[in-house]
């Protein structure tokens, strides 16, 4: 599965990166900005995406973006889980920071499992 990462903090960018890769997955990115995001998400079938990118709270509407427009799941990876409220509608999960490996691979997983018996984004939000 090729997974983006949308986060504007390098060092959990990379942890982000490392996750995905170290359960199997293919990264793309990682990307700091909508723009970016935007650029990637047709090779994109997961989105790790945090609120607070470097163009600003600007999480939510990338994701509304990637779910309507392209297919693609998204997990929010978050420091302000409450900002989410309860949940975007076609979100799949919402991880707050600090995270665990486990916790970003089961998410991971999950999203794999949903796309390999719905054949697409299958939101669980």
């Amino acid at each position: 599965m090729k997974v983006m990462i949308v986060e504007d903090e390098g060092f959990i960018a990379l942890e982000l990166e490392r996750i995905a890769q170290d359960a199997g997955h293919q990264t793309v990115g990682p990307v700091s900005t909508i723009e970016q995001a935007l650029a990637h998400a047709p090779r994109s079938d997961v989105a790790l995406v945090d609120l607070n990118l470097a163009d600003g709270l600007s999480g939510a509407q990338l994701a509304r973006r990637l779910i309507d427009r392209y297919g693609v799941d998204v997990i929010f990876v978050t420091g302000s889980p409450e900002s989410v409220g309860n949940g975007i509608e076609g979100a799949l999960d919402v991880i707050p920071k600090p995270f665990t490996d486990d916790r970003i691979a089961g998410a991971l997983s999950r999203a794999q499992a949903l796309r390999r018996d719905f054949g697409g984004s299958n939101a669980i939000m």
